[in-house]
Formats: structure tokens, sequence, C-alpha cells
């Protein structure tokens, strides 16, 4: 052995044999959107010798071929390869993820599988770094880059708890912080950098030896790091299992770049922080919700029965959930006792005490809130009854919370809790030597009721504390308390005042002096007149002895043990034996005779009496050992002298006499072990056909679960398409409806838009004072308002102008006496259905009134007309005539009929035509009129003329010339 502060032996794997490749730290990178971006930042920044096989992970699209490979080889000098199934991990190399596949790695080798169906189960990241911590332990490395939801959180767990390093991308650096926030969330996270220091950072680590585990680490060294870690939190290490301590510092020097062990001794005397952050990576803190579980289906099977059954209203069901770390397993046992008692209509009280060592880990779990990544361990159905979905994540509603006391403690030195019903503590005792683990089971057994029970983690057992619990379910070690004689030794550190108290309080708790009296008579009765035996268990093992059993048990070589068969003397073994195989079978007493016990040199004949005992509610057995010899010779030969044997006892006439009968014993022996064997290999038959048939049944399950993942998968796949093209469509849609609010908002014009129902679906700004209307009027129908136009009925139009699918136009006035012309046009849709009508409304008050004006004038100019006596004719704008006398039809031998509207020079020639059109259209328009001269076509003679014009009422031209001829 070798010598305290001698060098220990050092912890890791072994180094490969000569000539092997060395392992390389292989690296293992998650990304999703934005992540290419900050994955070629860390590769710039990576030098090229840092000895690093490289993995990336990226959430790519199932659809499109991969371009990564393309766009990475241009950014590093490292050779970038696509993944293949079966490729082997070399250092120095970069390696890409395919698309549309996962990724896992085991041992030095790439594997790949086909993406999930379900597409919330197609976590790439979680899945590749759960494998790289199986596979690389200490030497796997997991960065979490940009990308959105929580795919990583998970991984990056599982690779803190195997010893490996976890590195996250800052939030403020990512594009999406999704993905680094969740690991963040998780406490798992060593190092959150930007990618350009993730590079410098991971060259450290490849080039220090550290990762390769070849430090050794001495005694001296051990105790004095124990004594650094002793004042957080008061936890002392001495008795955790050493290889744990071990990788957990190696991995701490490491991210430090640290290769002595006292260097970094040096480093925790100086800095606290680091001490602190040493003590929360000893205290492992690796769980997640509903872990392995069928364990706790068995729970449910076969405990939560038993604890309703007979149990009062007010008698609450107490649970104490031991290094519950961050509180998923606790949480993940009240939802399953919820339900268990939901379903049994049962509405008993529950207390579950949940305690941890750590402060950091009971805070996060009183808070209850856990990053989106959980939907990979609880289901739909239970994330909506149980969870509160918020910003990042899922937390535990309140129902669930009140169920739950989180408190730190110590289980190595704080009082337990007592008057338990199930105690659950899963994957702590594996980290902890065998005087820790004895010093718990003990604990625990105080702690729970006669009936409560303990379940523990695949990996832990009873072991040497096997005489304290039964095994109830051996797969998922449940185990039930044993009734014990004497409780267990336990010791916690308590003040000197209350045990002087305590000292005080004995003498009044002493027993009175009749009940002294009366247990010292039955003590003299058993001694004298009992005779001497054991009470068992179903098990073999001794709970009581009562009176003098030396002569026929005595401790067996090896390790203690109470078992009875393991105690009894040389010869009693086959007899006791069968005989408490009889009393099971037969549940009666029995007895054997004449059985030989070795005494000293020689042997003495004994009689075995066996009895079974079901008072303590279960099975137990009183077993009674009795000389051969009566009991009147007895008290004699105990009066006498020293002992001889009684002259009438028969002693064996050979040695062959003696050797045949412990031949038939012998068989008689070998004989029911066979019997039993045989029952044992039918029982063991029976369950390997019922196992048979179980998975036969797995197996069809299997195969339908199969159709069912390729039918999701391919409903997957129609609904991301219509996904797609839903997506563009609301898109245009949006710049549709975009473009149409604009179009309406500028435009001039009142424009109501009603549905076939006569509901009003949308106005312009215009419509609002012409129609009355204001912004809650949509969806309202157009009967119902009162627009500020005189005589039109807009619901009988609008019925009018769906039915007949035509135009319909009216001039209408409002209040003001304005006129506008109200047009209603059928609606028609894109699939050119008729589905309500567009009412338009536009200003012509201004053409109305010009109408009007010249409407006058003209009256004016006709009367005059008729009243002159000098040739006269009415001019229009475009100077055809409109009116003239008889004069002036006789001047110019004009017809009567058909003259109106003929230009006028088609009748005479007139000098300044552009003077004439001036005055016509009122840019001229002299005060005593325009003087032109006009010819006849067959006369020379010339004619004077005076033109002149006749205002409107607003004061403009009305575009009526009144020709006059002057003699």
């Amino acid at each position: 052995m070798a010598k305290k502060g001698s060098k220990r032996a050092a912890v890791g794997r072994s180094k490969p044999a000569a000539g092997d490749p060395p392992v390389p730290v292989i690296v293992g990178v998650g990304a999703s959107a934005g992540g290419l971006d900050a994955f070629t930042a860390m590769l710039r920044n990576l030098p090229l010798d840092a000895d690093l096989a490289i993995v990336f992970v990226q959430h790519l699209a199932p659809q499109h071929e991969s371009a990564l490979v393309t766009l990475l080889t241009g950014q590093s000098a490292l050779p970038v390869v696509q993944a293949g199934e079966g490729m082997r991990v070399e250092a120095n190399h970069v390696y890409v993820i395919p698309p549309n596949r996962q990724l896992v790695v085991v041992g030095r080798e790439l594997h790949i599988s086909p993406r999930p169906a379900d597409r919330s189960q197609y976590t790439p990241v979680d899945a590749f770094f759960t494998s790289l911590a199986q596979s690389a332990g200490s030497r796997s490395v997991g960065i979490v880059l940009s990308g959105t939801g929580s795919d990583g959180a998970i991984g990056v767990s599982a690779i803190k708890g195997a010893g490996g390093v976890t590195i996250a991308q800052t939030p403020e650096s990512a594009r999406y912080d999704g993905m680094p926030r969740a690991a963040v969330a998780t406490g798992m996270v060593d190092l959150v950098l930007s990618p350009d220091q993730i590079g410098p950072k991971l060259a450290q680590l490849g080039e220090g030896a550290l990762l390769t585990t070849e430090v050794g680490i001495a005694d001296a060294q051990m105790d004095e790091l124990f004594e650094l870690l002793r004042p957080i939190g008061g936890i002392d290490f001495r008795h955790y299992k050493p290889p744990t301590i071990r990788r957990r510092l190696l991995r701490r020097m490491a991210l430090h770049r640290i290769t002595a062990v006292d260097d970094y001794l040096r480093m925790l005397h100086d800095d606290a922080a680091e001490v602190r952050n040493l003590s929360q990576d000893l205290l492992i803190h690796v769980t997640r919700f509903f872990r392995e579980p069928e364990s706790f289906d068995a729970i449910a099977q076969h405990i939560f029965p038993s604890l309703i059954q007979g149990r009062p209203p007010d008698q609450a069901i107490r649970v104490w959930v031991s290094g519950c770390a961050t509180g998923e397993e606790s949480y993940s046992l009240a939802i399953v006792l919820t339900e268990f008692l939901q379903k049994n209509a049962s509405d008993v009280r529950v207390q579950i005490f949940a305690t941890d060592v750590s402060d950091a880990a009971i805070e996060l779990a009183r808070g209850g809130f856990y990053p989106a990544s959980i939907e990979a361990d609880v289901s739909a159905d239970r994330l909506r009854r149980f969870f509160t979905k918020e910003d990042g994540g899922y937390r535990v509603t309140k129902m669930i919370r009140d169920l739950c006391v989180f408190a730190r403690q110590d289980l190595t030195r704080d009082p337990p809790f007592s008057r338990l019903d199930l105690i659950l503590c899963r994957n702590v005792l594996i980290y902890m030597d065998l005087v820790l683990q004895k010093k718990l089971l003990a604990i625990f057994h105080y702690a729970l009721k006669p009936t409560g029970c303990l379940v523990l983690g695949q990996a832990e057992t009873v072991g040497a504390q096997a005489t304290l619990f039964s095994l109830v379910d051996k797969k998922h070690r449940i185990h039930r308390k044993r009734p014990s004689g004497s409780p267990p030794e336990m010791s916690f550190p308590r003040d000197h005042a209350v045990a002087a108290v305590a000292a005080k309080k004995m003498p009044a708790d002493l027993p009175s002096v009749d009940k002294l009296l009366q247990t010292e008579v039955n003590r003299i009765i058993n001694d004298r007149f009992a005779p001497p035996g054991v009470v068992i268990d179903a098990d073999m093992q001794i709970v009581q002895f009562r009176g003098q059993t030396g002569p026929f048990l005595e401790p067996a070589p090896g390790e203690a043990s109470l078992n009875l068969l393991k105690m009894a003397k040389e010869g009693l073994l086959h007899g006791v034996r069968s005989a408490i195989q009889a009393a099971r079978k037969g549940r009666g007493p029995v007895r054997k005779n004449d059985l030989q016990v070795r005494d000293g040199k020689g042997w003495a004949r004994v009689n075995v009496e066996v009895l079974p005992l079901a008072a303590l509610g279960r099975v137990h057995y009183l077993v009674l050992f009795e000389r051969a010899t009566r009991r009147g010779a007895e008290r004699a030969s105990k009066a006498s002298a020293p002992v001889h044997p009684p002259a009438g006892a028969r002693q064996p006439k050979s040695q062959t006499q003696f050797l045949e009968r412990e031949l038939a014993a012998s068989r008689e022996y070998l004989q029911s072990v066979i019997q039993e064997l045989e029952a044992a290999n039918e029982r063991l038959q029976s369950a390997n056909e019922e196992v048979l048939s179980s998975n036969e049944e797995l197996q069809s399950t299997n195969e339908e679960l199969d159709t069912a993942k390729e039918e999701l998968q391919s409903t997957n796949e129609e609904l991301n398409t219509v996904n797609e093209e839903l997506q563009g469509r609301n898109e245009e849609l949006s710049r549709v409806n975009s473009d149409l609010l604009n179009l309406l908002a500028s435009a001039q014009i009142a424009i109501v838009i009603v549905g076939g129902d006569m509901r009003i679906r949308r106005f312009t700004p215009m419509a609002e004072k012409m129609l009355n209307l204001i912004p809650s009027d949509i969806d309202r129908s157009i009967g119902h308002i009162n627009p500020n136009i005189e005589g039109a009925n807009l619901e009988q139009l609008i019925a009018d102008c769906i039915d007949s699918i035509a135009l319909i136009e009216r001039e209408v006035q409002d209040r003001e006496g304005r006129w506008f012309s109200l047009r209603v046009r059928p609606y028609r849709s894109v699939e050119n259905k008729i589905d309500g009508a567009v009412v338009a409304l536009f200003d012509i008050d201004a053409p109305k009134r010009y109408e009007a004006a010249v409407r006058s004038a003209l009256g004016l100019a006709e009367t005059l007309l008729l009243e002159t006596t000098e040739p006269t004719a009415l001019l229009d704008a475009g100077l055809r005539l409109r009116a003239a006398n008889t004069g002036f039809l006789e001047l110019f031998e004009i017809p009567a009929d058909g003259f109106r509207g003929r230009p006028l020079a088609d009748v005479a020639i007139a000098e300044g035509y552009d003077q004439l059109s001036a005055v016509a259209d009122g840019r001229s328009a002299p005060p005593g009129g325009l003087e032109l001269t006009l010819r006849q076509r067959h006369v020379a003679a010339p004619l004077a003329a005076v033109a002149r014009t006749f205002p409107a009422a607003d004061g403009t031209s009305s575009g009526v010339v009144l020709l006059t001829v002057v003699r």
C-alpha cells in the first residue's frame, strides 16, 4: 500500500497503446439561425495546431442540399468534410452534419440516423452532445452558439456531468439569443464568451495536458483541498469518491491553464470565487424531468396504492426527496402523485420535502422556471396541465409548487425528517464511499414509517445495510423498511446546552419501580424455564435473541452477519433449514428431534422447534433450541457438581454409524435444496414466458409506432409546405392591405365598400363627412346610416345594383345644396363573384352651377333677341348659331329651319375672329362690347357689328355672345 503523502495513481482514461494515435479532444458546436457567422468567427481565431476535432451541428433545411462545407472551406484552413456513416474522428478536422439527419458519436466514430418524424423531437444538438458526453467524457467540449429555441440545454448538462467543458456564446453577440440563454439558464455553462474569444480558449484547452488526466494528486494535496472547501457551506468531501473529486479538480485546472496541483491550490488560497466554483462543480446537479420514466410508473404501481389505503383524510402523505438538485425530480414526483390521487378521487394532503446541499440549486428549484427544452421530457398533456408557458420557458403551476417545500440540508450533518411514507434518493449515494452510504441508509431507516419505502438509483444498492430494508422491486430499486431490534447509530452535531438540558431530563424519564420489578421477574423465568431461541424474519435474519444461545449459535468468520444459517453451529445447519422450510410450507409449528451439534470436541443431541409468528403483520419465526434430555435430569444436573453426560444417553457405536447419519442428513438437506431449485426454475420459466409474450406485444406496438411516425412525418412535411404557402400569402395580403389603406387614405373621393349582407366593410376619409360615418360603423348595416344626402335610398340602390349586376348612377344633393354624382357599382371578388357593391360620390357641383349659368344667359339672350329690331344672333362659345331674329336671317339669307348649330363662318365672313373667340371665352370683354366687321358672302359691302357677352351668376363668363348688326 502507498504511504500517506505519496503520489496517488493518475485518474482518467489509460494512455493509448504504443502506435495508436492519441484520442483527440472532441468539440461539439451546436447552432441554429445566425450560427454560421458565429462559427466562422470562431474558426478564424482558432490556431491550426490546436489538436482538436470539431463537429458542427446546425439546424438545416430538410428539403435542401447543404452548402456548409463549401462556405466553411473558404473561411478556415482546416479540412472541412461532411460527416458520413462510420467516419473516424481525427484531430484538426471540421465535420459538418448532413441535412435532414441526426448525428451521434460512439467512441471515435460518427454515426448518422434519419431525422425523427416528430418535428418536436428533432433536437440534433442535444442528441450529439449527449452521445459526446458518453463517448469522450472529460475530453468533450460543448459549445452553444446563436439560434432560436432551447436545443443544446440538455446536452450541456450531460457534458458537464461527464466532466467536460461547456461554453455558450454571449447573448448580446448572438443574432438570435434563444439557444445561448437556454444553455446559460441551466447553470451548467462554464464560460460565456463571444465567438472571437471562443477560438483562443479552445486552443488553450487543447494544448494543455490536463484534459489527458495524467496529473497525479497526492493525499496531502487532497487533504489541503478538503480544508479549503469545508468553509463553503460546511461540506466535508473526505468521504466522497476520490475519482469524482479528481476529475472535477482537473477540469477546473484545465479552464485556468494550470498544470500543477500546487499552483491551483495557491490560486484557491487567493481566490474565494474559484473555491465556490469548484465546490459547485463537485456538487453535481445533473437531473431532468421524469428521468428513467419507468421508475415513476413502478412507484405509482407498488407504493402509491398503499399510501392512500386506509389513510385518514387529515393525515398527509409525507415524502422526502433528498439531493433534489434544481427540483426537476421533486416536481416530477409531485405531478405523478397528483395524477394518481386525481385518478382515485382522493383528497389526501401531500407534503414533499425536497432538500439539497447547494443554495443556488435550491433557489432555482423554488422558482420552478425551466427552459423550453423540457418539452423533450414532459408530455404535451402534462405541459398543458402542470406548466405555464412564459418568455423563453415554462414555469411549474402554483398548485404543484405548493406541494413541495425546498430547503438546504447536508445529509451527512443535518438531522433528517421523520414519519415519512417515501424517500426518493436517486444517484446520490454513487458519489459517496461506503462509510457515508452506511450512515445515510441508517438515517433513511430511522426517518421512514414502519411501512415506508426507499427508492434508490439504478446504480445504487443498500449493500451492507440489507438487514434494514427488504427488496420490493429489484429492477427499479424500490425497498421497504424492515423492523429493527435496535435503532441505527446516528450522530448529528448539536450544542452543548441542548445536551445538558437533555441530560437533566433523563432522570424524569426513568421507568417506574413496578416496571423494573416485572422486567426482572420475566428475565428470571425466561432464564430458568424457557428454552433459548431466536426470532427471525422471512429472510432468515435474526431480529431478537432469547436466552443463552451460545451452545447453538456463534458468529461466522468474515463480515459480520445476523443470518441464522450463517451463525448455526456445525451439525445444525441442515436440520434448522429443513425445519424452517417445512414451517413455511405448512404454516404451522415444526419440530426436529435428535439433531447433533458440535459441543467442544464432541457432539450433543439437540431438539429444534420452529413456530410461525404473524402478530407483527409480517411473517416471523421463533426458533427454539433444547438439549435432548429430560427436564428433571437437567435440573438435577444443574444442582449437582460438574455436568456429566447422562447414563442413558446413546452414543454412536462406531464412526461408520455417525457418518451414515451425517450422510442421511446431508441427503435430506440436498433434496430440499433440489426441490427449491426446481420450484425456482418453474417460476423463472413462467416469468420467461411472460417476458417473451410482453416482448412480442412491445414489438407489435413498436411497429405501430413506426407506422405512426411515418404518417406524422408525411403530415408534417405537408403542413410545412402549406405553412410556407400561407406565410407567403399572408405577406402578399399584408402588402395588398397596406396598399389599399394608403390608396383609400389618399383618394379625394367618397367611397364606401358594402358587403352582400349590406354591412359596411371599408370607407375613405372623404366618406366620413358626406355620409356621416365614424370608424365604429364598420361591420354595421348601411341601412342604419343616416347619410347627409337628400333623396337617395342607399340600401335600395345597393340591392338593385346587386340584383341587376349593373352600374347605377344618380345625381343627388347634400343638405347644403351641393351636387354629387352617386354611382353604385357591383363588387366583384377574385373569383368574379358578386359580393356586395361599391358606392362612390363625385363632386359635380361646379359643372352643375356652370350649366345653370349658361342656361340663365341663354334665356336672357333669347329674350333680348326677340325684343330687338336690329339684326341680332346668339352665338355659343364655339361661335355657332344658337338663335337669330328675323332681321338677321333675312340679312344673311339664312333659312329659318336648320340654322341652329351652324358656325358663323358658314353664313358670314367676319374680320377679327380671334378677338371674337376671346370674347366668347371670357378672356377679353370690352365694356362696350367688341366692334367688328361682317361681310355677306355674296355682297361686298361691309356691315358693322357689336359682340357682347353675358356674365354668369358667379361673375364668370357664361360663354354666350350676343352679335348685333349696326346699320
